[in-house]
């Protein structure tokens, strides 16, 4: 969380705990863990507390929408006092909450949470603590205009034309954050993001190390999410990597998978008209099948045979996050389990590395994606990062095997495939190839290059006899005009399937 309120949270919500007798935690209104109070000692904690609602959210920081949905039909999202919510174990609820509604001038802005324990409270104790609430109230409604004031300095920065106005917009948005502006930043991208409703977009408090979030155009209809997050050091991607995770399970709730148009031409331009590319499917073809897929007993031109007798000779290729609303927990009794589950989120949400072209090469992802630009000290830059960002969410949407999130550095030809503009992208020479009668043979024509050419590689990945390879070889050879035993050649191809995908 980057809030400069980040301690007063901590103290207000110890001072709850205090009054109360009971830790407490603080949650926004979307239900993410901002603040928590502390345990007396670890034996305060009853392991019978741990129901499924409450451990989710400890492991998590946030709570579904069906438990959202189930505790604001308690009236919570209207009250003005405490409201107490009775256990309900059908519901995964063991033990009853007491909920205190954060309010200022008349708008909820969160909750804070305690266990209903028997007493429990007393009236007095409960009026004291909804005292301490309208202080929280205040931060949070503070913070939430300062957020949105980021957000459209932020947008203003990443759509500003080259010149004075970006460095009219970069200024602004220097003044605004202050010293955090020379600190050094990774700018992500999530697309497609379900909505371009400020209110539907995450709260940066919700996200550690969050500096700005906004919602940009993605394509010619759909929208991407830009968040800048704080880094410690330009090697350790950590950060960026566990936000950019939460927030594409944030974005496949809110809704299915991605639209082609959703996966067009990232911030850069309109989506690509083009079907997404050279090969669709996994499926290996047979020997036998379908009309580019068939096998004669001819190995095709003299150049595919030239190319069998070489291809298989060539080389290969303290205040622990802990605790979350809806149910409280111990910074420290549970240390343990939010460090474990960090790492697990980390691994989750991380960069996978770079794997074999040709492991991937026939499955674009389904879902929403994410792109890490390099890491920059100060804002001067944002515009190129922006690119990077996008650049890489769009290699991740066409290829699977860049993983969910995606490094600019990891994306290899797409850094600059995806700098180019569609009409350039997209080579007439493979037109035909491209069509979706010839589907295998662009399938075919694709795992071969990114097999390096290597044959008996192409036709294991394939599934196919060795023969058929080559004679679908010297079809691709006729289709396209090129002669795949040269370099040049190889290459145009190469790119020009890569870039369909786009």
């Amino acid at each position: 969380m980057t809030s400069e309120h980040r301690g007063d949270y901590e103290e207000l919500v110890d001072e709850i705990s205090e009054l109360l007798g009971a830790p407490a935690t603080l949650e926004n209104r979307d239900f993410e863990l901002i603040a928590f109070g502390a345990y007396d000692s670890e034996g305060d904690l009853d392991p019978s507390a741990l129901d499924p609602v409450r451990t989710r959210s400890i492991l998590t920081r946030r709570s579904t929408a069906a438990v959202r949905a189930w505790f604001e039909g308690f009236g919570i999202t209207r009250a003005t006092g405490p409201v107490r919510i009775p256990p309900t174990p059908e519901a995964g609820v063991y033990r009853g909450r007491i909920c205190l509604p954060v309010r200022h001038r008349g708008v909820v802005h969160g909750y804070i949470w305690l266990l209903d324990d028997d007493p429990g409270p007393s009236e007095g104790q409960l009026t004291a603590a909804m005292g301490v609430t309208a202080r929280i109230g205040a931060l949070l409604a503070d913070e939430a205009q300062h957020g949105a004031d980021l957000s459209r300095e932020l947008r203003a920065v990443l759509t500003a034309e080259r010149g004075w106005q970006s460095d009219m917009a970069v200024a602004e948005l220097r003044t605004a954050l202050g010293p955090r502006a020379d600190g050094l930043h990774a700018l992500m991208c999530v697309a497609p993001w379900p909505s371009a409703d400020p209110d539907d977009a995450p709260s940066v408090r919700a996200v550690p190390g969050a500096t700005a979030l906004c919602t940009l155009p993605w394509g010619a209809t759909a929208q991407c999410l830009a968040l800048l997050i704080r880094l410690r050091s330009p090697d350790v991607l950590t950060p960026a990597t566990t936000a950019a995770g939460r927030l594409l399970e944030r974005a496949r709730g809110g809704s299915g998978a991605g639209s082609a148009a959703a996966r067009g031409a990232g911030g850069s331009g309109p989506p690509s008209a083009a079907s997404r590319g050279a090969g669709g499917s996994g499926r290996g073809a047979d020997a036998t099948g379908g009309t580019d897929g068939s096998s004669t007993g001819t190995a095709g031109a003299t150049g595919t045979a030239n190319r069998a007798s070489t291809a298989s000779g060539t080389g290969g290729a303290s205040r622990a996050s802990t605790a979350s609303g809806t149910g409280g927990a111990s910074r420290a009794s549970t240390a343990s389990t939010a460090s474990g589950t960090a790492a697990a989120g980390s691994g989750a949400g991380a960069a996978t590395p770079r794997s074999s072209p040709a492991a991937g090469a026939a499955t674009p992802r389904s879902g929403p994606a994410a792109g890490v630009a390099t890491p920059r000290s100060g804002l001067a830059d944002l515009a190129t990062a922006w690119a990077e960002a996008s650049a890489a969410a769009r290699a991740a949407l066409a290829e699977a095997r860049f993983g969910p999130v995606a490094q600019w550095a990891s994306i290899g030809p797409f850094r600059l495939l995806t700098a180019l503009p569609p009409e350039v992208a997209h080579d007439p020479v493979a037109r035909t190839l491209l069509a979706p009668v010839h589907h295998e043979l662009a399938r075919t024509a694709e795992v071969f290059l990114d097999c390096a050419g290597q044959a008996a590689r192409a036709a294991a990945e394939l599934g196919i006899h060795r023969q058929t390879l080559y004679y679908r070889l010297s079809r691709i050879e006729k289709l396209t005009g090129l002669d795949l035993d040269d370099g040049e050649d190889r290459l145009l191809l190469h790119m020009a399937l890569k870039a369909h995908r786009l």
